[in-house]
C-alpha cells in the first residue's frame, strides 16, 4: 500500500509534468519549421466566375480573402482580416467599401483605411491574369 503522502507526491508530480508539457509544446511548435515552408502555393480561379462589379470569397494560404472585379480598374485580391484586431470584414457592394463589424473600421476597394481604428491597409495578394484564369500568389 502507498501512504497518503506518497500518493499525493505522485499526483502533484503528474500535474507538474502536465503543466510543464502544456508550456513546452507550443514553444517547440513555434520554433519548429512548418511543413511546406518556402513553397509558393498558387490558387487559380476562372475569371468568368466574377463579372464586372462582382466578387468571390476565397481561402488563400488559410486567410479568408476576396476577389473583386472593379469597374474600370480590374481585379484585386484582398485579405478579409481587419488589421486592427483580426475580425473578418464585410464587403458592402452597394457602398463600395469594406466594413469591420467589431470597431467600425472602413476600407475602400483598394484596401486603404478610410476611417476607424485600423492602423494599416488590408493586405493585398499578388494576382496575374493568364487567359481566362486568375493566378493568385
Amino acid at each position: 500500500m502507498i501512504a497518503r503522502r506518497g500518493f499525493l507526491q505522485i499526483i502533484l508530480a503528474g500535474l507538474g509534468l502536465t503543466a510543464l508539457g502544456s508550456f513546452l509544446y507550443p514553444l517547440l511548435r513555434y520554433f519548429s519549421p512548418t511543413a511546406g515552408e518556402g513553397e509558393a502555393e498558387k490558387l487559380i480561379v476562372d475569371k468568368r466566375e466574377i463579372p464586372v462589379g462582382g466578387s468571390k470569397d476565397i481561402l488563400f494560404h488559410g486567410t479568408p480573402s476576396i476577389i473583386i472585379n472593379r469597374p474600370q480598374k480590374g481585379f484585386i485580391v484582398l485579405s478579409k482580416v481587419c488589421t486592427h484586431l483580426g475580425c473578418l470584414i464585410d464587403y458592402e457592394k452597394a457602398k463600395k467599401r469594406f466594413l469591420c463589424p467589431c470597431h467600425a473600421g472602413v476600407f475602400d476597394l483598394e484596401g486603404n483605411v478610410v476611417s476607424g481604428p485600423p492602423p494599416a491597409p488590408l493586405p493585398q495578394f499578388a494576382l496575374k491574369i493568364e487567359g481566362d484564369n486568375l493566378v493568385i500568389g
